[in-house]
């Protein structure tokens, strides 16, 4: 087992191995010794898959455990599911000393946290991410969110987990398009961090080493997270790939997946980065075949003009700027304020 600490004004670890689900109750127990009610929030493919042995873990400690089931997908997280969740835990009573866990991948982790960080103004909660997305990005670093029909997460806020555990095992029975799904953020990881991971990659393509490249994935945000908790400056490097990314998830009402539209996002930046003159053309090729490797897409049949009215809404707006993360090498890129007016000419494909 490796454990990531991640330091923010509430530290937590990131625990990272082999049968961690089956061990869940304990380690929730060690940390919450006041708790007696557990809400689980899962999706219907998760919830049939590992509800059941979550529960015995957490009951085996004398927790009192409920499950909350929505359907999969995207359109689960929207304002109607995050009501509804909040009138659950109000239904069953939940203090602010019990918690609600996420067991399940993106979305009912944005889900849960959001809905813990407002229930009487914030209770604890735990991540336990079954998917490899979730297990990289979205269960660290304690961005919690809805999306509004305007757009991806623009209601949310920053709360923290208590714990996140990454058992390695349920990827097992990860559908083949959900682990490509989630290889998009593992490549735009070896992008940021390039050297030794992006190497690995590059080589092994989906078929990495789990057990290196998922902690060194969490390292590597974890280290973001550290020096930029509130997501104001260089913690948004992490969205390498995301503005044009969420722009497409938006058109496409969800049709097309996250790590899909973000793959298409970060080879249209890499080729922006290209014809602005702050990427080598060599490097922006490296990327889009490690895309391609992947199985991952390297364009989107979706218009600029199409895309525009979502991006012009995106959360890294400021004033008459959006700030971009603009590749300038395979482990190099930086924060570029581009003024609205321009954005068409500079993302041109």
């Amino acid at each position: 087992m490796v454990t990531v600490r991640v330091e923010t004004e509430a530290a937590y670890d990131v625990l990272v191995g082999e049968g961690l689900l089956s061990e869940a109750g304990e380690r929730i127990r060690s940390l919450l010794p006041g708790a007696e009610m557990l809400c689980v929030v899962s999706d219907e493919t998760v919830d049939a898959l590992y509800g059941e042995r979550l529960a015995e873990s957490l009951a085996r400690e004398g927790f009192a455990v409920f499950r909350h089931v929505i359907a999969p997908g995207e359109k689960s997280k929207d304002s109607a599911h995050y009501l509804e969740l909040l009138n659950t835990l109000a239904e069953h009573r939940l203090t602010k000393s019990d918690a609600v866990i996420a067991l399940g991948g993106g979305v009912c982790g944005d889900l849960a946290g959001f809905a813990a960080a407002t229930y009487l103004r914030g209770i604890p909660y735990v991540q336990i991410p079954t998917s490899l997305l979730a297990m990289v990005d979205s269960s660290v670093g304690g961005k919690t969110a809805v999306n509004l029909p305007q757009g991806k997460n623009l209601a949310g806020a920053f709360y923290q987990p208590k714990l996140v555990l990454c058992d390695l095992s349920v990827l097992d029975t990860l559908p083949e398009a959900f682990w490509t799904d989630g290889c998009a953020e593992v490549m735009k990881y070896g992008v940021l961090e390039g050297g030794e991971l992006f190497d690995h990659l590059e080589e092994r393509g989906v078929d990495f080493d789990r057990a290196y490249v998922i902690p060194a994935c969490i390292g590597i945000k974890a280290e973001y997270v550290r020096q930029d908790e509130f997501d104001t400056g260089l913690r948004q490097k992490l969205n390498l790939g995301h503005t044009v990314g969420h722009g497409i998830e938006a058109v496409s009402e969800y049709e097309v997946s996250h790590g899909r539209a973000v793959a298409a996002g970060l080879s249209i930046i890499a080729g922006a980065a290209v014809r602005a003159g702050f990427l080598r053309g060599e490097a922006a090729e490296r990327i889009r075949k490690l895309l391609a490797k992947c199985g991952l897409p390297t364009e989107t049949t979706y218009s600029l003009e199409e895309l525009l009215l979502f991006l012009l809404r995106d959360k890294k707006r400021r004033g008459d700027s959006i700030r971009l993360i603009v590749p300038h090498d395979i482990g190099h890129c930086e924060l570029h304020s581009i003024p609205v007016g321009e954005l068409r000419e500079f993302l041109a494909w």
